[in-house]
């Protein structure tokens, strides 16, 4: 007996924690100590009983009873591990919204479904069931958790790329700023080159219109003193009669 027990806990310890669960209700009993006839106080025509004694069994795998009416309960994240890491789940559906994903898995050998949450594709939950229409409920239920929980990312990438873009903008507008400026600058240099220049071209059309007048009465001058000269010249010819 003590053989088959140590070969017992030595199962214990090596096989996987969920494969194995012993009833609480029922312990594993031991035999009691073989009673003798001369050790029981009494009548001696008593016949002598030994209790009877009873050994849990070791499975490899024990299915749990599903409580009454509820098909759907949750597993421990280890068996999922262990089962996805053999090679034994089928994926029937996956939803994935950045770090966060759901899975709906299936476990051929045993018909169990998982609906798994996963974050950064880490298991985080995990419900199981015995059936479809139990597992799919959990996996949508999981698949709308996963996108509440991704919105908040999904805002996060919006307003960063909102942000670049206005950034983008900011840049535009200073350098299109710039080239305005730079732009007035150049026109400001020229429209001062302009009004001075054109202060010059006034100021000397101002003496060329002065010399102008000065040369128009002295012309006017000379022209009138070279017609008296003239009349002078002619009055000194004299008056011959013509030729007949």
């Amino acid at each position: 007996m003590k053989s088959l027990l140590s070969r017992r806990g030595s199962l214990l310890d090596n096989a996987p924690s969920f494969l194995v669960r012993q009833r609480a209700n029922h312990p594993v009993q031991f035999p009691a100590p073989e009673l003798r006839a001369e050790d029981v106080p009494g009548d001696n025509d008593l016949p002598v009983t030994q209790p009877s004694t009873r050994v849990t069994p070791l499975r490899p795998a024990v299915v749990a009873t599903q409580p009454p009416g509820k098909s759907l309960q949750a597993a421990q994240l280890a068996e999922v591990e262990w089962l996805s890491q053999q090679g034994s789940l089928t994926r029937f559906r996956t939803f994935e919204s950045f770090g966060y994903s759901a899975g709906l898995l299936f476990y051929p050998r045993d018909l169990i479904y998982y609906a798994v949450l996963y974050h950064e594709d880490a298991i985080w939950r995990v419900l199981k069931a015995g059936d479809i229409d139990s597992a799919e409920p959990a996996f949508r239920h999981f698949v709308e958790q996963a996108m509440r929980l991704a919105d908040a990312e999904m805002r996060r990438a919006h307003l960063e790329a909102q942000n670049e873009q206005f950034t983008r903008l900011i840049a535009e507008s200073e350098a299109q700023i710039e080239r305005v400026r730079v732009d007035l600058q150049r026109g400001s240099a020229h429209d001062q080159e302009v009004a001075l220049k054109q202060q010059q071209v006034r100021k000397e059309l101002a003496q060329l219109e002065g010399r102008r007048v000065a040369a128009q009465a002295q012309l006017t001058k000379m022209q009138r003193q070279l017609h008296q000269l003239n009349s002078t010249v002619n009055e000194s010819v004299p008056h011959l009669p013509g030729a007949r």
